[in-house]
């Protein structure tokens, strides 16, 4: 009966340990990481969407780890800065890499 029930507390104690650990990415980052992640790059994408300067032009998000990429184009240098200045603003952003180019 004893032995029985370290089996069981073992088996329980290594699926528990299996399946934390299945729940990283490749990249090692949990699913709560991807979803802050996610979080940032519609919070930006919605930002740079509703602004007035920016709203029509083709500006994609990507954000990894907190450090958002900003790339596509837009008409002059006023809007690259906004649309660095809209993601640095965002919580959550801890740097910005700002690829946009001017048309």
């Amino acid at each position: 009966m004893r032995k029985t029930r370290s089996l069981m507390a073992f088996m329980i104690l290594f699926g528990l340990a299996i399946g934390l650990w299945g729940c990283q990415t490749p990249a090692g980052r949990t699913a709560g990481q991807v979803m802050d992640d996610a979080t940032i790059t519609t919070k930006v994408k919605a930002k740079i969407f509703q602004d007035s300067v920016l709203k029509g032009f083709a500006v994609s998000v990507e954000t990894f780890a907190g450090e958002v990429t900003l790339t596509g184009g837009v008409d002059n240098e006023a809007g690259k800065k906004r649309a660095e200045s809209l993601a640095k603003g965002t919580a959550g952003v801890r740097k910005v890499n700002n690829l946009i180019k001017i048309k």
